[in-house]
């Protein structure tokens, strides 16, 4: 497999910017919603859709355009805001408060390192492969 590295960056800057605007803005706007009618929208739910609408076309379509990089930095935003949102429900009483709760904040921390840790671990295999089939030939 050849690896992308300028996607790579794109996911991997679109879920930290995206980690950071968020936190930001939750701590600017504690008790901002997202209400339709009577409901409550969690961003879990949006965020799956980015989820779905940037990570098919990665899946999908092979190539270098300026689509799959808009997809890429969609997926990466889903991505971010999803795996902020289930250390919160996992972690929180899923209050408006909670958002702002030092295990909210650190159980995020922590799930971005995780992310970014298993993306430098596929940059890591990757580059052994190379050198592998470097030295098969």
């Amino acid at each position: 497999m050849k690896l992308n590295i300028k996607r790579v960056v794109i996911v991997l800057a679109s879920i930290l910017m995206t980690f950071v605007t968020l936190r930001i803005y939750l701590y600017l706007f504690p008790n901002a919603n997202f209400d339709v009618g009577d409901y409550n929208i969690h961003h879990l739910f949006t965020e799956l859709l980015l989820v779905v609408i940037g990570g098919l076309p990665l899946v999908f379509f092979e190539g270098h355009s300026r689509k799959l990089d808009v997809a890429a930095v969609v997926f990466g935003m889903g991505l971010s805001m999803a795996f902020d949102e289930w250390v919160y429900l996992i972690a929180t009483d899923g209050s408006d408060a909670s958002y702002l709760l030092p295990i909210s904040f650190w159980g995020a921390v922590v799930m971005m390192a995780l992310i970014f840790g298993y993306a430098f671990l596929l940059l890591a295999v990757s580059h052994g492969c190379k050198r592998i089939n470097k030295a098969d030939e």
